[in-house]
C-alpha cells in the first residue's frame, strides 16, 4: 500500500507519539512509587505496581500480535490505544493499591498493543527497505522514554500531584486517537482462521509462571513458591508446543524457524534484553557503591548507555534504509557490546567516572545498531499474513529475556554482596547513604566486594554479546528489497 509522503510523515508522527507515551508508562511512575504507596497505604504491594505492567505486556505480546494478523493492525492499533487512555485514567482515579494494580494490568495490555501494532503497520504499509529507517524512528521512543521519563515523572508528581502521572495520557491519547484515525490506513487482515485458544491459554500461563518465579527468587520467603512457579512455566511451555505443532493455525508457528534469517534475527532480539536492559536498572547502584557517587552522579552512566543507543539506532536505520544492506550492523554491534561489557569486567575500581561512561556508551553504540533493525529484516522475511506474529515473537524473547536475566543478576549481587560483606554490616539495609557516611575503611571494602560481585556479571553479559556475534554470523547476507510485495519472498534459508 503506497502513502503518499504527506500521509507517510502523519503516521510516523502518529505512531511515534502512541509508542512514547507507552514506553514513557514505565519509566515516568518510577520516581513517584513510595509518595503513591504511602498515599495509597500499601508499601508492601509496592512492587506489583511495575511487575503488574510488565507482566500483562508480556504475556499478551502473541495473542496481540496474532489478533493483528487475524483482525488487521489498524483496528487493534486504534482498539488497544482507547483502553490504554482510559485504563490511564482509571490510575489516576484510584484509591486503592489493590484497584491501582488492576489498573496497571490493563495498561500492560493495551500498551502491548500499541507497540507491536505500531511495529507492525510500519512494516505492512512500507517496503523493506523504508523500514530500518521508519523502525529506527519508531523505535527511537523506548530510549527517550528511559532518559527523560524519571525526570517528567518526578517533576509531574511534584507540581500537579501523582494522578497527573497518569492523566497526562489522556489529551496525549486523544490527539493521538485523532491523528491515527486519519494517519493509519486501513490493511488487509491475513487469511481469517480459527483462533488458537489452547496454544494462547498454555503460553499465557507459561509466561505468567515464569514472570512470577523469576520475580521471586530473590525472596528466602518466597522459595517454595518460586520452584513451583519455575514447575508449571516448564510443564506449560511443554504444553503449549506439542499444541502449536498439532494446530492448523498456531498461535506461533514455530515452522517459520527453519528460515535462518528468523531463527539469527530472533536470537540476536534476545541479546539486547539479556545483554544491556537487564543490566541497566543495577548501573546506579554499582557506581554509587563501587565510585562512592551521588544518586544523580551515578545516574550519568546510563544516561549515556541509552544515548549512545539512541544515536546509533537512528544512524543504522537511516544507513540500512540507504543502503539496503543489513548484516553489517548486528556484527559490529555485537562486537562492540561483548568488547564494552569485557572491558567494564576488569576496569579497577576508583578510575575517573568518564571511563566508565565511555565504555557504557560504547555498549550502547553496539545496541542500537542493531536494536530496531532487526525487527525490520525478520519481517521482511515471512509473508504479510504472518507479520504481526513474527512482530510480537521479536519482542517476546527480547522481553522475556530481559526480565529473566535480570531476576538472574539482581539474585547474583544480592547473595555475592552478603556472602562477603564483613561482620556488622548487613545486606538487607546496607544503602549507599550508610556507606558514604561510614570510614574509610568501610568504604573501602564494600566498593571491592561491589567490584568483584559484578565483574564476573559483566563478564557473563560480555559472553552473551559473544552468542550474539556467532548469530550475526550465521545471518544470511542479501539486501532488503525497494519493492513492497505483498507476499515477500524469504531473505534466506
Amino acid at each position: 500500500m503506497a502513502l503518499s509522503p504527506l500521509r507517510l510523515r502523519l503516521l510516523v508522527v502518529s505512531l511515534l507519539t502512541v509508542s512514547f507515551i507507552g514506553a514513557l508508562d514505565n519509566t515516568v511512575v518510577s520516581t513517584s512509587l513510595a509518595t503513591i504507596a504511602g498515599d495509597l497505604g500499601a508499601l508492601q504491594h509496592l512492587g506489583w505496581v511495575i511487575v503488574g505492567y510488565t507482566l500483562a505486556s508480556t504475556v499478551t505480546l502473541p495473542i496481540i500480535g496474532k489478533l493483528g494478523d487475524l483482525f488487521g493492525p489498524r483496528a487493534v492499533f486504534l482498539a488497544s490505544l482507547v483502553v490504554f487512555v482510559a485504563a490511564s485514567f482509571a490510575c489516576g482515579l484510584a484509591s486503592s493499591m489493590a484497584w491501582l494494580i488492576v489498573a496497571r494490568v490493563v495498561q500492560g495490555m493495551s500498551s502491548a498493543g500499541l507497540q507491536l501494532m505500531s511495529q507492525t503497520i510500519v512494516a505492512r504499509v512500507t517496503s523493506p527497505r523504508e523500514r530500518p529507517r521508519l523502525m529506527a524512528i519508531i523505535g527511537a521512543a523506548f530510549p527517550i522514554a528511559i532518559l527523560v521519563g524519571p525526570v517528567l515523572g518526578g517533576l509531574i508528581a511534584d507540581t500537579w500531584g501523582w494522578p497527573w502521572i497518569f492523566w497526562i495520557n489522556i489529551p496525549i491519547g486523544f490527539a493521538a486517537f485523532a491523528l491515527a484515525l486519519f494517519a493509519v490506513p486501513h490493511v488487509a487482515p491475513g487469511v481469517k482462521a480459527r483462533f488458537d485458544f489452547a496454544g494462547a491459554a498454555s503460553l499465557t500461563v507459561a509466561l505468567t509462571a515464569l514472570v512470577l518465579a523469576v520475580t521471586w527468587i530473590g525472596d528466602p520467603a518466597l522459595g517454595s513458591p518460586s520452584v513451583l512457579a519455575f514447575a508449571v512455566s516448564a510443564l506449560a511451555f511443554i504444553v503449549f508446543f506439542v499444541v502449536e505443532f498439532r494446530v492448523a493455525d498456531p498461535l506461533v508457528p514455530l515452522r517459520v524457524f527453519a528460515n535462518r534469517t528468523v531463527a539469527a534475527g530472533v536470537a540476536i532480539s534476545a541479546i539486547i534484553g539479556v545483554g544491556l536492559f537487564s543490566i541497566t536498572s543495577y548501573l546506579p547502584t554499582y557506581f554509587q557503591m563501587t565510585y562512592g557517587l551521588s544518586a544523580t552522579a551515578s545516574g550519568l552512566v546510563p544516561i549515556a548507555t541509552v544515548f549512545g543507543m539512541l544515536v546509533s539506532n537512528l544512524l543504522t536505520g537511516w544507513l540500512a534504509s540507504r543502503t539496503g544492506h543489513y548484516r553489517p550492523f548486528p556484527l559490529i554491534g555485537t562486537a562492540l557490546g561483548a568488547g564494552g561489557l569485557f572491558v567494564m569486567s576488569v576496569l579497577p575500581a576508583g578510575l575517573p567516572l568518564w571511563v566508565p561512561m565511555v565504555v557504557m556508551a560504547v555498549v550502547g553504540v553496539g545496541t542500537g545498531a542493531f536494536m530496531s533493525l532487526i525487527v525490520a529484516v525478520v519481517q521482511s522475511a515471512v509473508s504479510d499474513r504472518e507479520t504481526g506474529t513474527i512482530t510480537s515473537t521479536v519482542n517476546l524473547v527480547r522481553q522475556v529475556g530481559s526480565t529473566v536475566a535480570t531476576a538472574v543478576i539482581g539474585g547474583v549481587v544480592g547473595f555475592g554482596v552478603a556472602a562477603l560483606l564483613p561482620a556488622g554490616l548487613d545486606a538487607s539495609t546496607l544503602t549507599p547513604q550508610l556507606v558514604q557516611g561510614s570510614g574509610g575503611a568501610v568504604q573501602a571494602e564494600v566498593a571491592a566486594i561491589y567490584h568483584d560481585v559484578f565483574s564476573p556479571v559483566f563478564l557473563a553479559l560480555a559472553i552473551t554479546y559473544g552468542v550474539g556475534i556467532v548469530a550475526s554470523v550465521l545471518l544470511p547476507a542479501g539486501r532488503l528489497s525497494a519493492e513492497r510485495v505483498a507476499e515477500p519472498e524469504p531473505l534466506a534459508v
